[in-house]
């Protein structure tokens, strides 16, 4: 009788597991599940699973048979639940990966302007590198690498526009970046990512990477 009534309470556990999954990968913030609450409901689940006594006349067997059927519908309960507390963290930055310039949507400053350019995020450990081949108006292209951490000035490799980069978060989508060189202000940098996660927006200001003084703002597709 126990082991019914607790398989039963599992599957209504893993029902609400599920559901605050689906909502939490949608929105990390909007889950109110209480960690505390559902880790004690998994731990006194696998209690019972691990100390449960087969009924009077069962074999040894179907004894075993039981407990192991039923320890493994708790494990599976856990690992469901390792996922949902573990999710927040696979939710990567909408900006990581491969994009291409939109050189129709583009809006260029004088002598800045670009025939094509594609630019490649990647992340570790909270480190942004940006990689970017532009090329000219001229035709010739020109690679450029630049990294960054959110609220901390990270310098930058040698021969680009700046020497160092002040990055500041404000949303999921959305980055301020403030250029610098020999310590003064050279650039500004204002970053979104729309909401589908299919067009990037960058607006720059300053000093921009081909190396004029401009306002321009430059329109990326996610490939």
């Amino acid at each position: 009788m126990h082991l019914v009534r607790d398989a039963r309470f599992a599957y209504v556990c893993v029902d609400v597991l599920r559901g605050h999954l689906a909502r939490r990968t949608a929105n990390p913030s909007s889950c109110g599940a209480n960690p505390f609450l559902i880790l004690r409901t998994l731990a006194c689940i696998l209690g019972r699973a691990l100390c449960f006594a087969p009924q009077r006349g069962a074999t040894e067997v179907q004894a075993a048979t039981t407990q192991g059927n039923n320890v493994k519908k708790v494990l599976s309960l856990i690992t469901l639940a390792a996922v949902f507390f573990a999710c927040p963290a696979f939710a990567a930055d909408p900006v990581i990966g491969t994009w291409k310039l939109n050189v129709a949507k583009s809006n260029f400053s004088p002598g800045a302007e670009l025939k094509a350019a594609r630019r490649v995020y990647t992340e570790a450990n909270g480190l942004y590198t940006l990689d970017q081949k532009l090329t000219g108006a001229d035709g010739k292209d020109k690679s450029l690498r630049s990294q960054y951490r959110d609220g901390q000035e990270v310098k930058q490799p040698g021969g680009g526009i700046s020497d160092a980069t002040l990055a500041n978060k404000l949303d999921a989508n959305t980055w301020d970046f403030v250029l610098k060189k020999d310590g003064k202000v050279v650039g500004h940098v204002h970053r979104v990512v729309s909401a589908d996660g299919k067009t990037l927006t960058v607006h720059n200001t300053g000093m921009l990477l081909t190396g004029v003084t401009g306002d321009q703002t430059l329109v990326f597709d996610k490939q």
